[in-house]
């Protein structure tokens, strides 16, 4: 069963750098959890100010990889990092048409 998700991401003031480089890392695992990186953006200039900085959507081939990926230690001792440069993430399954 794959997993389809759409992850919204806020970075906190004046930390839009640091959440793309921890999002580059973090990322970065994804293959070997059975995961794709499908698209990612970027919040355009002139956005609303309220938009997240990046929306991602990605899809793991199965629940295990998923939970692979989320339970990851090299992932988990990036929290500081994380919490550092990301104010708010939003993450919820999609289905991709």
């Amino acid at each position: 069963m794959t997993i389809q998700l759409c992850v919204l991401l806020w970075a906190r003031p004046g930390s839009v750098e640091a959440l793309t480089a921890y999002e580059d890392k973090v990322l970065a695992l994804l293959p070997e959890h059975d995961g794709r990186l499908l698209q990612r953006a970027h919040t355009a200039d002139g956005a609303a100010p309220d938009a997240p900085a990046e929306v991602q959507l990605i899809a793991f081939g199965s629940q295990s990889g998923y939970d692979g990926f989320l339970t990851d230690p090299r992932r988990t001792a990036m929290s500081a990092e994380r919490d550092a440069a990301i104010a708010r993430t939003d993450l919820f399954p999609v289905t991709l048409t």
